[in-house]
């Protein structure tokens, strides 16, 4: 059974489409990478799963409660839903510990004491136990994006949507916070990620999506298409990949 299942999905800019027919679907506690060139429609099609851009044609459905039905309640829909970007997108004038419990106490309505708590507990388990009262100006790259992902995890969101996370890091930064991705995989937490770093993609994805040109050309396990992609396209991407040494 699907968590989430995105049937047909156009999205169209300035009569451009970006999204051309995009199927999909998401089991509960897996991994699905989407892989592709910039601007092939990654980052559009986890937008289009936030609410973020309005789909022109097609539907999503996120758990059973369409998504793209326009009387759906946006606010409802993004309390299920985390997601991170590749800037981090804190708060500059709030400390960590308020950015992460921001959510929680003004959306969720949870009590200030008991969202502090959660978002010591989570703190202390991706080893930023003394940053709480840390401003993000004092943080590292790779501690801020943690803490993104922390904030988003805050709200105890059905799937975690990740978007490029590591590519406005340096790279002796990445692996800390894909450190973080493999631990939530290991808790079970349903994802969707946009990444460059194939070796990583391989090793952490369920399935991997290829996409060019706003078309979902191939999908499978990681070991199908890495190892023996089936469209030229796949093939042509992923020699370019090795050649650029990024895998």
């Amino acid at each position: 059974m699907s968590l989430l299942t995105i049937d047909g999905v156009w999205k169209n800019f300035h009569g451009h489409s970006v999204l051309k027919g995009i199927d999909l679907e998401v089991r509960p506690h897996e991994v699905v990478s989407l892989i592709g060139a910039s601007g092939s429609g990654k980052s559009t099609l986890l937008r289009c799963v936030n609410l973020l851009e309005t789909v022109d044609d097609g539907t999503i459905v996120l758990d059973g409660v369409e998504l793209t039905d326009p009387r759906v309640n946006v606010d409802d829909v993004r309390k299920r839903l985390g997601i991170v970007f590749q800037s981090f997108n804190l708060f500059p004038h709030m400390t960590v510990l308020d950015n992460i419990t921001l959510a929680p106490r003004r959306v969720h309505k949870v009590p200030k004491e008991r969202a502090e708590q959660q978002a010591h507990e989570l703190l202390a388990r991706f080893g930023l136990e003394g940053k709480a009262r840390a401003y993000p100006d004092q943080l590292s790259g790779g501690q801020q994006q943690r803490v993104a992902i922390i904030r988003a995890l805050a709200t105890q969101p059905v799937l975690m949507l990740l978007d490029e996370v590591t590519s406005a890091l340096d790279p002796q930064l990445v692996t800390e916070v894909l450190a973080i991705i493999r631990e939530l995989k290991d808790s079970g937490m349903t994802m969707i990620l946009t990444t460059h770093e194939m070796g990583f993609c391989r090793d952490i994805s369920d399935t991997v999506c290829f996409l060019d040109g706003g078309v979902l050309l191939e999908k499978g396990p990681p070991e199908q298409l890495f190892d023996a992609p089936e469209h030229p396209r796949t093939r042509e991407f992923l020699r370019s990949v090795v050649h650029s040494g990024r895998f």
